[in-house]
């Protein structure tokens, strides 16, 4: 199945010059949704590791679908006020501002390896920003696995550090 069928572009969203890769008719699809799902556990096959870190929105819809399929455990990573326990920040940039994303303290075992999951690899920003997280708490990135990256926008540069998989390159 050709999955970028399922992936639509938007012109000049959130700022004008951007091309924002929209994956939901992908996830309304559920033949779609399903094969992105078992694309990307077939890319991390190889990968050892406990649990998957993956931040809201739709890295959660991907990160937790990706979780249960490979029977691991789900920890999410959200934006600020949203977690009811002791957590865990980090402020970072984007490619159109800053952002700040937190975790529970607790969330992460020390050396606990953990696969980061997202559903788009644009600049490395924030996927940069959750591997800090992730080795603040003591957890080790075994690798990261994306749907979509976006080469145009160099974010391996970032990540050079980490193991990355993706689906599908623009």
């Amino acid at each position: 199945m050709d999955l970028r069928k399922f992936i639509r572009d938007i012109p000049d969203f959130p700022f004008e010059g951007i091309i924002f890769r929209d994956v939901t008719p992908l996830l309304k699809n559920p033949q779609a949704f399903q094969a992105a799902i078992d694309k990307m556990a077939e890319t991390v096959s190889d990968i050892d590791f406990d649990s998957i870190v993956a931040p809201e929105a739709r890295g959660f819809i991907f990160g937790s679908a990706l979780a249960y399929k490979l029977h691991k455990g789900f920890i999410p990573v959200r934006k600020p006020g949203k977690l009811p326990y002791e957590t865990t920040s980090i402020e970072y940039d984007l490619e159109y501002g800053t952002a700040k994303l937190q975790i529970h303290s607790d969330a992460i075992d020390k050396g606990e390896k953990i696969l980061l999951v997202d559903d788009v690899l644009a600049t490395g920003g924030t996927a940069n920003a959750i591997a800090q997280l992730v080795k603040k708490l003591g957890g080790e990135v075994a690798g990261t696995c994306f749907l979509v990256e976006l080469t145009y926008l160099n974010p391996r540069e970032k990540l050079r550090d980490y193991l990355i998989r993706t689906v599908i390159s623009y």
